[in-house]
């Protein structure tokens, strides 16, 4: 391409003329040029051939085991869950290696995940590590943002949209795809559960989702919502796209703790004896008909066939997410401050205490970094400014005080001061 002509020239391809509707672009042979309007026409064919994406090759795909192993680098704890998302997964892409053939042929059905668990226990990062695994766009959305249609708030469609956006407005790619959907719990009707409240229908927006989520050719508007009813609407076809729910469902073991009264449940007490692996168990055993008491419509229960429960995570596991993970927060840390010289260390009992301060927030791990982030943030903003080697480490003593030395005595050198 060597550039745009307004002189009168003719498109190659339709003949016509440039003029104040029609941009020519010239080609790399001389006197041969495409108009803007044939440039769009190829460029909707190219996308309706790419539509027609060829079966993955399984040869290529990792196994279950490698799945998990992958995710084994990134999250700590939670074996079970990342056994099943692994399998999931995996059945996922052994849906999508079948080619098209003729209506009698088995059809492979969606294996979309339902992730149950407390705050910070690793629902999301178990999907955006899958996600990054699998080198596929994926997607974030929160459901208690979502709407029905006329109100307020987002459209369920703008959910599509981010997993559009997410693979640079590739729809090909991104109908191969990941969404995860968080706090799916609260959404729901209301029931006999006191805790779950939705003034905007919950009941309409799990409707909504179930459109989506089963598989259709959906409708996106490109700026999202329903303000511009003149732009041109994306269609995507959400067949493929790998659907994953997350929710904390408080309450829920109570739901269950009552329809296994007085059978025996192998867990010895009352739900609130149980210790953390023994609670998981219970929720893991949750069955259609708890969700539906809880306040999800069977319609889209009947379409996450894959429930797993996630544990809350305790000290010990809390402590290894701080150091283990290949991106821990530790290990982000030191390499943050060794760009402005600075050697950073952390005492076993500061990471035990980081872990104490985390459990009393209720947080999990998702208040791991905010904890530490606070802790250093006068750091952060002296050691830029201090010249030199220096060196601090971190003690259960600072933490618990939440008070760091004088910037200036951590100066290994004390003559470059």
């Amino acid at each position: 391409m060597r550039g745009f002509h307004s002189e009168i020239q003719r498109c190659s391809f339709c003949g016509k003329p440039a003029d104040k509707s029609r941009t020519l672009v010239e080609g790399p042979a001389n006197n041969v040029y495409i108009c803007d309007k044939c440039i769009s026409v190829c460029q909707t064919i190219l996308e309706e051939q790419q539509r027609d994406l060829s079966p993955i090759n399984m040869t290529d795909v990792s196994s279950p085991k490698e799945f998990k192993a992958y995710l084994d680098e990134y999250v700590i704890g939670q074996d079970y869950a990342k056994k099943a998302l692994s399998v999931a997964v995996y059945n996922h892409y052994k849906r999508m290696s079948v080619q098209k053939k003729s209506s009698d042929d088995v059809k492979i059905e969606k294996s979309n995940v339902l992730l149950i668990g407390p705050t910070g226990s690793g629902k999301t990062l178990l999907a955006k590590t899958l996600a990054q695994k699998l080198n596929v766009p994926f997607a974030i959305a929160d459901a208690t943002t979502l709407t029905e249609a006329g109100y307020v708030g987002e459209d369920v469609e703008n959910v599509l949209l981010k997993l559009i956006n997410a693979a640079d407005g590739n729809i090909p790619a991104a109908e191969r795809g990941i969404i995860f959907i968080d706090e799916i719990d609260k959404i729901g009707r209301k029931s006999e559960n006191t805790s779950i409240t939705r003034d905007v229908s919950g009941e309409g927006v799990q409707q909504a989702l179930l459109k989506i989520i089963e598989g259709t050719v959906a409708s996106v508007p490109p700026q999202g919502g329903r303000k511009h009813p003149n732009q041109e609407m994306l269609e995507i076809d959400t067949t493929n796209i790998l659907f994953i729910l997350g929710g904390a469902f408080v309450g829920i073991d109570k739901i269950i703790e009552q329809r296994t009264a007085g059978k025996s449940m192998g867990f010895g007490g009352h739900i609130g004896m149980l210790d953390e692996e023994q609670k998981m168990e219970l929720l893991n055993q949750c069955t259609p008909d708890d969700l539906v008491k809880f306040g999800l419509i069977p319609e889209i229960i009947g379409r996450m066939p894959i429930t797993v429960a996630l544990k809350e995570l305790t000290k010990a596991d809390l402590k290894r997410i701080l150091t283990e993970p290949k991106n821990s927060i530790v290990n982000q840390l030191k390499a943050s401050f060794a760009i402005d010289d600075l050697e950073l260390d952390f005492t076993d009992d500061a990471l035990e205490a980081i872990a104490d301060i985390a459990i009393s927030q209720k947080t999990g791990a998702r208040g791991l970094r905010s904890i530490c982030e606070k802790l250093l943030m006068d750091l952060m903003y002296e050691a830029p400014s201090i010249k030199g080697k220096k060196k601090l480490t971190i003690t259960k003593e600072i933490v618990q005080s939440n008070k760091l030395p004088d910037p200036q005595t951590l100066l290994i050198d004390q003559k470059t001061a």
